[in-house]
C-alpha cells in the first residue's frame, strides 16, 4: 500500500457509562453522548462500521439498535442491574462489561482495527479489551477528575481516588490520547504528566445541517413563546458544575436594578426533571430561585430532544454558559452555528470557542455582578448581539461533522500504522495488563 496506508474498516467505540441514544439534559446526558453519536454516524456514511458498546439501562430496550446509519449499532451490554446507577459503582461490573463484549465479538467473527473509548470507565473496559482484539486504543477523557476537583465547592462534588487513578494510568497505557483543546492538551500534560507528542487536538463537531439559523420569530411561534419577550437560554445538566447558580443570581440582580425592564425578560432552563424531588441539586436551585424572588423570571423546562434544541437556540436572544469547568462546550457551538450569540464563563474549553468581543462575550466564573452586566450590555445593544450571532455562525462552520470526522480517520489510520509496525516487534504482551 502507497506510504504504509492502512484502512480503517471496523471501529469499536466503547460508551460504558452513558447511551448516544439518550435523551439530553439528564444527569448522565450531555455532549458527550452527542459526540459518540454524532461521530459514528458521520463514520458509517464514510463506509466504516462502528459498534458502540455501553451498558444496559433499560431491560425492555433491544440489546443491539441500529439507528446510527448504515453499518452502525448501539449495543446494550447487560452489567450489573439493567436500571441507571451511579457511576462510581459501575466501576464493579467492568469486568462484566468487558466479558460480555469479548463473547459477543467473537461470536460474530468481528475484528476491530481501533477502539476508541470515551470516558474514563470505558478507557478501563478498552484496555481490557486491547489484547483480545490486537487493537490500538485511542481515548478520549471528555472532563478530566483533577480539573473537575479544582473547582469542587464541596465534598460531594469531589471525584473519587479510582478515577484519578484510572486516568492516569490511561494517559500511560493508551496508545493515543484526543484532547478537544489546546488548552486540555496542556491540562493532560501538566496535571498527569501525558507526553506531548501523544496527544492529537481534535476539537469535537457540530451538525450544520441541523443547527442553523432559523427566523426568531417563526422558532418562537413554533415555542408557543411570546414574540415580544427578551429570552436567555440555559442548556445543560443540572449540576454545580454548570454554574447555574451564577447565572440565577445575575438575574436577581438585574431584577433588582432594572425592576421594569426586566417584566419582558425570560430565562429558559433544559435539563434535568423540574418534577422530580430525588435530584438534591435541582431541589436546591428551585429552592434558590424562590429565595432570590426571581421565580417569574426561570422556568424550568426538563430534558429535550435533540431535535428540539434548534428551535430554543434560535428563540433565544443570548445562551448562556456559566460553567465553573467545560473541557469544550458542545453547548456554545451548537447556538454559534444558529447564529445565537453566547456569554460564556471564562473556563476550559469555553475560552477556546468564545472569542470575547468576537464570537461571544466571556466573563469570569461565579461572578454573577459580571454576568448582569454581560447580559444587561447584550440584550440592550441589538447590533451587537446580530453581530456576535453572524461571527459565531461562521466560526462554527469551522467545526461541521464532515470536517471532524476526516480529522479523526486520519488519526485512526495514523495510530493503526505504528501499532501495528509495532506490534510485529513484541513477542510479549505482558506489560499489557488487562485488570479492570
Amino acid at each position: 500500500m502507497k506510504g504504509g496506508f492502512i484502512p480503517v474498516r471496523r471501529v469499536a467505540m466503547i460508551s460504558v457509562h452513558t447511551c448516544p441514544l439518550a435523551t439530553l439534559g439528564g444527569k448522565d446526558t450531555g455532549g458527550m453522548n452527542v459526540y459518540v453519536r454524532e461521530l459514528t454516524r458521520e463514520l458509517t456514511h464514510r463506509g466504516i462500521a462502528v459498534d458502540v458498546f455501553t451498558r444496559s439501562q433499560n431491560p425492555h430496550l433491544p440489546h443491539i439498535i441500529h439507528e446510527l446509519g448504515p453499518g452502525g449499532r448501539v449495543i446494550h451490554v447487560p452489567a450489573g442491574p439493567e436500571a441507571p446507577i451511579e457511576k462510581h459503582r459501575i466501576l464493579g461490573y467492568l469486568p462484566e462489561f468487558v466479558e460480555w463484549v469479548r463473547r459477543f465479538a467473537k461470536q460474530e467473527g468481528l475484528v476491530y482495527d481501533v477502539i476508541h473509548s470515551h470516558y474514563w470507565l470505558s478507557g478501563l473496559a478498552a484496555l481490557a479489551l486491547r489484547p483480545a482484539w490486537r487493537a490500538p486504543v485511542i481515548h478520549m477523557f471528555h472532563t478530566l477528575g483533577r480539573m473537575k476537583n479544582r473547582v469542587a465547592r464541596r465534598a460531594e462534588e469531589r471525584e473519587p481516588p479510582q478515577r484519578l487513578e484510572a486516568e492516569r494510568r490511561l494517559v500511560r497505557e493508551a496508545d493515543h490520547l484526543v484532547a478537544a483543546t489546546p488548552l486540555e492538551k496542556a491540562q493532560l500534560a501538566w496535571l498527569y504528566g501525558a507526553t506531548p507528542s501523544h496527544i492529537t487536538v481534535i476539537p469535537p463537531g457540530v451538525d450544520i445541517q441541523r443547527f442553523h439559523p432559523i427566523p426568531k420569530v417563526e422558532a418562537r411561534r413554533i415555542l408557543g413563546f411570546p414574540p415580544e419577550r427578551r429570552y436567555v437560554l440555559f442548556v445543560g445538566r443540572i449540576e454545580p458544575l454548570k454554574g447555574l447558580e451564577t447565572l440565577m443570581r445575575a438575574v436577581a440582580i438585574l431584577a433588582q436594578d432594572c425592576p421594569t425592564w426586566t417584566r419582558d425578560f425570560a430565562v429558559v432552563v433544559i435539563g434535568g426533571d423540574p418534577d422530580t424531588t430525588a435530584d438534591a441539586e435541582m431541589r436546591r436551585l428551585q429552592q434558590l430561585r424562590e429565595e432570590l424572588g426571581v421565580t417569574d423570571l426561570i422556568t424550568f423546562l426538563g430534558a429535550k430532544a435533540q431535535e428540539t434544541l434548534p428551535y430554543y437556540y434560535n428563540a433565544a436572544d443570548v445562551v448562556v454558559m456559566p460553567s465553573d469547568y467545560e473541557s469544550f462546550g458542545l453547548v456554545a457551538l451548537e447556538a454559534m452555528a444558529c447564529g445565537t450569540p453566547v456569554i460564556a464563563s471564562d473556563v476550559g474549553g469555553l475560552s477556546y470557542l468564545v472569542r470575547d468581543g468576537e464570537t461571544g462575550l466571556r466573563v469570569p466564573r461565579r461572578q454573577p455582578i459580571a454576568l448582569a452586566r454581560a447580559l444587561d450590555r447584550l440584550l440592550r445593544d441589538e447590533e451587537l448581539r446580530q453581530q456576535l450571532g453572524e461571527n459565531g455562525r461562521r466560526w462554527a462552520q469551522g467545526f461541521a461533522w464532515p470536517i471532524i470526522a476526516d480529522r479523526m480517520i486520519n488519526l485512526y489510520e495514523e495510530v493503526l500504522k505504528t501499532y501495528r509496525g509495532r506490534f510485529k516487534q513484541i513477542t510479549c504482551y505482558g506489560r499489557w495488563s488487562v485488570r479492570v
